[in-house]
């Protein structure tokens, strides 16, 4: 089963922020932490967003999707892989005038409804979470993506790597709008191989 959702149109005011801070991102860039494979959510925004999994369970009352069964997530050039993803949404409570038009039409199986446009709020991913992106690779137990304050936090036997570089620890909290990544909630550990001096 294949799914395309937009992550990118979900959180308008972290990117109005973006808009409103241009000359700030130069200075932020210097004290970003590790760079790491949640970034790559970040860096590819605008793009589609495609998810398979062997099953999908909708709770429009819950306004909830879980898709359960080698999850595969596809945004741009980051993957991210997990037994479990657990999307919550929020309708929008105004309908289009083109809706209030058909309103009173009834509506094909195969047709979307006329509910409104949804907005992703928080997306929970679960059981051996893996976010890849190019040589960067983020693992854990569980990840949450809360997309109103555009951050993303993997917990539980985390680890980080980029090319030979291995940083381990119990938490990790990346904002998507700044970029700067923290490790906290116990002990970090961190190996970082010495790039080969070059031959005369």
């Amino acid at each position: 089963m294949a799914v395309a959702l937009a992550f990118g149109a979900a959180d308008a005011a972290a990117q109005q922020q973006k808009n409103a801070q241009p000359q700030q991102q130069p200075q932020q860039q210097k004290n970003q932490g590790p760079p790491n494979a949640l970034q790559g959510f970040s860096q590819n925004r605008d793009e589609p967003v495609k998810i398979r999994a062997a099953s999908l369970e909708v709770r429009e009352k819950d306004k909830m999707a879980t898709f359960t069964g080698d999850v595969y997530v596809l945004q741009g050039d980051t993957e991210l892989r997990c037994k479990t993803l657990v999307v919550f949404y929020e309708e929008e409570t105004t309908p289009q005038p083109s809706q209030q038009a058909n309103a009173a039409r009834p509506v094909k199986a195969a047709e979307p409804g006329p509910g409104g446009d949804r907005q992703i709020r928080r997306i929970e991913a679960k059981g051996n979470v893996v976010v890849v992106q190019k040589d960067q690779n983020a693992a854990g137990d569980a990840a949450t993506f809360n997309m109103r304050e555009n951050t993303v936090t993997l917990v539980g036997n985390v680890v980080v790597t980029r090319g030979a570089d291995v940083l381990r620890g119990q938490r990790l909290v990346v904002d998507l709008t700044s970029g700067v990544s923290r490790m906290d909630q116990g002990r970090v550990e961190g190996l970082f191989q010495r790039a080969p001096a070059e031959k005369k």
